[in-house]
């Protein structure tokens, strides 16, 4: 036995060895880096924690090697700015609506589609699935690297004029919308006077009355405080608000493998982390907003009426994503609906 175990000892230490070995050689292959996100939303919000989280974890995870900068609050532009920025190396990581890829790849405007998902479960299923994986795949052709998706809840419409429990008092009201076009004919579809506009500029348009309502999702709503110039919430969740987290194509080009896998891993961790807490955050929000303001849920009955009404508009741009992407993703959601 004692001639066994002498024999056992050195293959312990040679696999000790070639551990130790490896280990390090990873730690060489984790260089020492600065640097920055941006991101539109304030710090405090699901998103804004969530970037705050990735960064915490890309340094837990690389030594505090590679150290992120997070900036909050558009203080480095808008969703178009950072995206801009972000394709041509300026900065190196970014988190917005997913609507601000629309420009630059129309494909991911199936996650403005007008009421295609049951709840945000079935909206991450599928960004996590194979149409996810087929949108993300599209990114480094356009200078960029997918990581994940955060998770901003679906969106809501409130406004100051009257309660709105049925489609047919939506009619006239002036909107203000997402600057997209998307958003645009979903509204007019709706009966509404939508109003594309920048959200550094509503709250301002809200209160002056120069736009009777618009839609957010409700933690946007409570943080910014519309319900100081909004009276009525409606929670039609016409559409979910998923927020890319991506990185530029140039910085991840010049990163060793090791430190890719510490960003995605970090991602990975930091998104399962952040969707759990907006949907902690939706919830505590949509309280606190009963109390400050005449909260519908519409019938059933009246969202299929919602959903039809908009039916052009899925035909529409379809056409610009590509009917076959948006086959796949009707079927991909039939069996997930069909599981449950």
């Amino acid at each position: 036995m004692h001639s066994r175990l002498r024999r056992a000892l050195p293959a312990a230490a040679i696999g000790a060895a070639l551990l130790a070995a490896t280990a390090s050689s990873s730690a060489q292959d984790i260089k020492e880096h600065s640097l920055k996100l941006a991101h539109t939303v304030a710090l405090d919000h699901p998103i804004g924690v969530g970037a705050k989280r990735f960064s915490e974890l890309v340094a837990q995870k690389s030594g505090n090697k590679i150290k992120i900068a997070v900036h909050g609050n558009s203080v480095l532009g808008g969703d178009n700015q950072i995206v801009s920025a972000a394709r041509g190396g300026s900065i190196d990581f970014a988190v917005f609506g997913a609507n601000g890829l629309v420009p630059v790849i129309k494909e991911f405007m199936l996650f403005d589609f007008p009421f295609l998902f049951d709840s945000e479960q079935q909206a991450q299923a599928l960004i996590d699935g194979p149409v996810g994986t087929k949108l993300m795949n599209k990114l480094p052709g356009f200078g960029m690297v997918g990581l994940g998706v955060f998770d901003s809840g679906f969106r809501n419409l409130t406004n100051s004029r009257r309660p709105i429990t049925k489609i047919e008092e939506i009619d006239g009201l002036k909107l203000r919308v997402v600057q997209s076009p998307i958003y645009v004919d979903m509204f007019k579809e709706l009966g509404a006077n939508p109003v594309p506009l920048a959200f550094s500029e509503l709250y301002s348009a809200l209160e002056q009355k120069a736009v009777d309502g618009q839609e957010n999702p409700v933690g946007l709503i409570e943080a910014t405080k519309f319900f100081e110039v909004q009276k009525y919430l409606t929670l039609t969740r016409h559409t979910y608000s998923g927020f890319p987290l991506i990185m530029s194509k140039k910085t991840w080009d010049g990163l060793s493998g090791a430190e890719r896998k510490v960003l995605t891993d970090a991602a990975r961790e930091a998104a399962a982390e952040q969707r759990k807490l907006s949907q902690e955050n939706t919830n505590r929000a949509l309280g606190a907003l009963k109390t400050r303001m005449q909260v519908i849920e519409p019938a059933p009955a009246e969202v299929a009426r919602m959903r039809q009404k908009v039916a052009p508009v899925l035909e529409k741009y379809s056409k610009e994503i590509g009917v076959d992407l948006l086959k796949e993703t009707q079927a991909e959601l039939a069996r997930m609906r069909a599981a449950k």
